[in-house]
């Protein structure tokens, strides 16, 4: 126990003077980097005070006698009166009959009551070229004489000593410092409760957590943690918190830059801040190097990629290669990228070694929506009958962003509609607001639109009620929104990783059902299905090239991809099947869109009467929830206030209050 105390003892006076011995040296070292600007301004001194002594050895400072003796004499060349001091030059008899190297110029302090006519008679007597001046004061001569030096030193000052501060290359190249952010381990604030909806992601990345808190502990079986994790994902999925978390969870500094700073106008720029910020990260270990948008720099190298000899990007690229080949196990340095574009990042940046662990952050599924809701409803003050499981049910592929858009969204609306908290209708409008864009209640419609729109509708909520495989509907409406003149909503009771031929085939009669109730009931056809035809041409295409839905061509992809590397110039290449081929594809696509048009049809016609009640009663509503269209199905009336209603009670609400204001004035 003795000796342990010892050695211990020992050991902290080992390191209190190894310290002091660090301390010394970067002291030392300070010195001879601030050694040149030392011996600058000490020359700059002498040169200024040898200018002021000879300035002041330059002017001979003489008596009332001396001047009158010179004066008498005709020694005096020119002389200028001023209010404390006379000042003059010798001529060339003065100077004759002074002392060798004597000053030509001279300055005579006199009193106030020597001003007067028998100084101007003097003068003029004794045929001096004289002149009344406004001598200056000695502070202004020695700031006049003084401000060209201050300026020169200010000058050397701005251009050396700022440049030693600026580390290697100086201030004048200080486009090679990294423009990265520092976010200290105490004021990142960012944990795992705050981020939601990526709980696999969380778990990949808890040992990169352990090993910046608990390095030893890896040492122990020989393992070595990954040098760098990339994450991968839609935008807006939550990566830059991830990694932010991460830096938070583990309690150490976070550096974050974005690829696109570390390219400049200037050749060699990119690489310079990519050496300074991961020699900043070592000097800072344990930390964690965020690098956003990394695929600004880590693009695919090729034949094709770059133009010219010589590629700013890619040298930018090879440095950060080397830099984070120069890890050691001791470094702890972790270093994070994130991307939506991981098919275009260079093969040697994601081998292991560098990027050794690739994870995915997708988009958050049903259980993932309905959490990442809960952490920003957090400060939100959410009324009783909120319910963020359906609203999360009503929100498929939306993203983490999304998601927090929409509470933002509703909490704006509440506070601008005066209410007391959020409510559910607010939610669902922020929904549709950031999905579809704001509603067009003003926008004026004629009869004939509006019913074509309707009946548009009509044939959409339809279809969508009475088929089992499509997604239960939520809510249809005619209110103009973005660049729609109306829309269904759907509400899927889960979230879908397979496409069934059913499903698909139930999703392509939704998109043909508003067509075809134009045809029934408006005797033309509208431009209003153009995006109802893409979408089902779309789904059309991928179940016959992709997914080998088609009976007659096989289980045989025929879609194949070209856009591996987008900066290639080169063309994308043929298709991958012969001609007769394209045109089984062509009608094998018709074959299936046509069949999913008739079936629709079919169904329309069977329900034609329940179809009309349905547009009659957005005529009048302008929207309907599910409930609603369920009632007007099995042949139930509906009794609520119609808009024209609510307008109406809304403006006799006001012009009640009107009076009850007025009177309370004083």
């Amino acid at each position: 126990m003795v000796n342990s105390k010892k050695s211990r003892a020992s050991k902290s006076k080992y390191d209190k003077a190894a310290q002091v011995g660090k301390n010394a040296k970067q002291k030392l070292a300070g010195y001879k980097k601030r050694g040149s600007f030392h011996y600058l301004f000490i020359a700059i001194a002498l040169m200024t005070l040898l200018m002021m002594f000879q300035q002041w050895r330059g002017n001979d400072s003489i008596d009332w006698d001396k001047f009158v003796s010179y004066l008498n004499l005709a020694q005096i060349e020119k002389v200028e009166v001023g209010e404390t001091a006379i000042t003059g030059t010798f001529n060339q008899e003065g100077i004759k009959s002074r002392p060798v190297e004597s000053p030509t110029t001279f300055s005579v302090d006199y009193k106030q009551r020597v001003v007067g006519e028998s100084l101007v008679e003097m003068l003029d007597a004794s045929g001096v070229n004289w002149k009344f001046g406004k001598q200056r004061a000695w502070l202004w001569n020695l700031i006049g004489m003084i401000f060209p030096l201050v300026l020169l030193i200010g000058f050397f000052y701005f251009i050396f000593a700022r440049n030693m501060k600026s580390g290697t290359g100086g201030m004048l190249m200080s486009f090679g410092r990294s423009k990265h952010k520092l976010h200290n381990k105490d004021a990142e604030s960012v944990t795992f409760k705050d981020v939601a909806g990526v709980e696999e992601a969380k778990d990949e990345v808890a040992e990169i957590i352990e090993f910046l808190k608990h390095p030893k502990k890896f040492k122990r079986l020989g393992g070595r943690i990954p040098r760098g994790v990339l994450l991968i994902g839609p935008p807006g999925c939550g990566k830059t918190l991830l990694a932010k978390a991460i830096a938070g969870q583990a309690e150490v500094p976070f550096f974050s830059i974005s690829g696109s700073d570390f390219v400049e106008m200037f050749v060699g720029v990119g690489a310079s801040r990519v050496r300074d910020l991961f020699r900043q990260a070592k000097e800072n270990s344990p930390c964690i190097i965020f690098l956003d948008e990394v695929d600004a720099i880590g693009r695919r190298r090729g034949a094709g990629a770059a133009s010219g000899g010589h590629d700013e990007r890619e040298q930018t690229l090879n440095a950060i290669l080397v830099e984070m080949d120069g890890f050691n196990t001791n470094d702890q340095v972790i270093v994070i990228a994130a991307t939506n574009r991981g098919d275009i990042l260079d093969p040697a940046l994601t081998r292991p070694g560098r990027f050794d662990r690739q994870i995915f952050v997708p988009l958050p599924d049903l259980k993932g929506r309905a959490d990442i809701l809960k952490v920003h409803a957090k400060n939100v003050k959410l009324a009783n009958n909120i319910n963020l499981e359906r609203l999360a049910r009503g929100t498929p592929m939306f993203s983490g962003a999304d998601l927090a858009a929409i509470i933002n969204e509703a909490a704006l609306a509440a506070t601008m509609a005066n209410k007391d908290s959020v409510e559910m209708a607010d939610l669902e409008e922020a929904r549709d607001k950031v999905r579809w864009g704001r509603a067009k209640k003003s926008r004026v419609m004629d009869k004939t639109e509006k019913e074509t729109i309707a009946y548009h509708e009509a044939g959409h909520t339809i279809v969508q009620s009475l088929l089992k495989e499509a997604d239960p509907l939520h809510k249809v409406s005619i209110i103009p929104r973005g660049p729609m003149g109306g829309a269904t909503f759907a509400l899927p009771e889960k979230d879908r990783t397979l496409f069934t031929k059913k499903y698909c085939m139930a999703l392509l009669q939704v998109c043909f059902a508003g067509r075809i109730a134009e045809e029934l009931f408006v005797d033309d056809i509208s431009s209003g299905a153009q995006s109802d035809i893409e979408q089902a041409t779309k789904i059309a295409r991928q179940m016959i090239l992709t997914w080998g839905m088609s009976d007659r061509l096989g289980p045989i992809q025929y879609e194949s991809d070209n856009g591996l590397d987008r900066l290639s110039f080169v063309m994308p290449s043929e298709k991958d099947y012969s001609q007769k081929t394209a045109e089984i594809i062509d009608e094998e696509i018709k074959q299936i869109t046509n069949a999913a048009y008739e079936d629709a049809k079919k169904l329309m016609l069977a329900n034609k009467e329940q179809l009309k009640r349905i547009a009659e009663a957005l005529l009048k509503y302008e929207t309907l929830d599910a409930a609603d269209v369920e009632l007007i199905i099995s042949g139930g009336e509906l009794d609520k206030p119609t808009v024209g209603d609510l307008l109406a009670a809304e403006q006799e609400k006001e012009e009640n209050e009107k009076p009850k204001t007025e009177d309370t004035k004083p």
